[in-house]
């Protein structure tokens, strides 16, 4: 019996987060009066939160070294007004607009990387530059005004949705068959996760639980694209933000640049002396966060159909936010990028429910101050008690 509650206190502490998310889903979903959950809603949470999600993944490599980036918002707003630029007053195509975004965003990252890993500035320097520099780039290109449309195509990133071809009526049948394939996909990878894990001696979950967790997994699934299906099905934005999950799950777990990178943010002197070339790690996650900030512009300015010098105010304090709420230390070495998604959803959440039954934008303000303080207060209560 004291085993067993070991365990379970033990995987407590482990999902701890994704209890506070579901305690949070319920609170909001009977304050709102049933609004929180119905299907026009849950789209219009992913659509909304898409590209918090694709900077906190981005961020969450830089806060993981000890660093941090404040010009990840400047950015979307300078790619959006680039977007802008070329394919509304120039008329460029979709492929040429979106490949000199990203190459854009690549360069910007080779500039803060060059900066703070090279010569050796504080990240937080650099990129508090880059938000200065990119914010009055973006205002000298727009003339201080909005230009829009976009093209469809450009649109389609943020508002379209993969074609029901099996013909549903009141579901769309093909997020349906998506959802179960996921489902079958992920019992398939956890059983042979279990089995490798078996093989080698290493301990495991006891079955119970094993199964439990793989069908809450599964029932979690299934219920986000019920909802999803009941509407206009799955999101191409959400297509992409899966891949962008699974590959950098797969990147922090599993490759030697994730073990490397966490290697630099536990303890960066002793990555040094054991052979990590240090300063290219940390050029490298500069370039990658300039990246998904740029991917994130593009997302951004499709929902908006403009660029606008506004754009990309305050979304820096949303992915750290994110990041340090879903596990991420404040002084790097941790971090998942489950957390990190967890942490997105967290906020999203409560920024929709908030705005549902009528809080206004100052008092959200200032709830999300109080929950970043607790984030980082807990982690560092939670390092003293180690």
């Amino acid at each position: 019996m004291n085993e067993l509650v070991k365990f379970i206190k033990g995987n407590m502490k482990k999902n701890g987060m994704i209890v506070a998310l579901a305690f949070i889903i319920v609170i909001f979903q009977i304050w709102t009066k049933g609004v929180l959950l119905r299907p026009l809603n849950i789209t219009n949470l992913i659509l909304q939160n898409g590209y918090i999600l694709i900077l906190a993944i981005g961020m969450l490599p830089v806060i993981i070294t000890g660093r941090i980036d404040l010009s990840v918002g400047s950015i979307v707003a300078f790619i959006g007004a680039l977007a802008a630029t070329l394919m509304v007053v120039n008329k460029a195509s979709f492929f040429v607009t979106v490949l000199v975004c990203i190459a854009t965003g690549a360069l910007i990252g080779v500039w803060h990387g060059l900066w703070t890993a090279y010569v050796g500035i504080p990240a937080f320097i650099t990129t508090l530059s880059g938000t200065l520099v990119f914010r009055g780039l973006t205002i000298a290109i727009l003339k201080g005004r909005s230009i829009g449309p976009f093209t469809g195509a450009f649109r389609a990133i943020s508002t379209n949705f993969i074609p029901d071809v099996l013909g549903g009526t009141t579901l769309n049948l093909t997020a349906i068959v998506i959802g179960l394939l996921i489902c079958v996909f992920m019992v398939l990878k956890e059983l042979s996760s279990r089995r490798s894990n078996q093989k080698y001696g290493l301990k495991v979950v006891p079955f119970w639980f094993f199964l439990t967790r793989v069908l809450l997994m599964c029932l979690a699934i299934m219920v986000l694209i019920y909802f999803l299906a009941a509407y206009n099905g799955i999101p191409y934005l959400l297509v992409l933000l899966m891949i962008l999950i699974v590959f950098f799950t797969f990147v922090t777990n599993n490759t030697v640049i994730g073990r490397r990178l966490y290697a630099l943010g536990g303890n960066e002197a002793a990555a040094r002396l054991s052979g990590i070339n240090t300063k290219r790690m940390i050029f490298f996650t500069n370039i990658n966060v300039s990246v998904l900030a740029a991917l994130a512009g593009i997302v951004f300015a499709a929902r908006l159909n403009a660029g606008t010098p506004r754009a990309g105010v305050g979304f820096e304090l949303d992915a750290i936010a994110a990041c340090f709420i879903g596990g991420a230390s404040v002084t790097g070495g941790t971090g998942t990028i489950a957390g990190a998604v967890i942490g997105t959803l967290i906020m999203g959440v409560m920024n929709n429910g908030m705005s549902i039954v009528g809080i206004s934008v100052d008092i959200q303000q200032a709830i999300k101050g109080l929950v970043i303080l607790s984030a980082v207060a807990i982690d560092l209560m939670m390092k003293k008690r180690k």
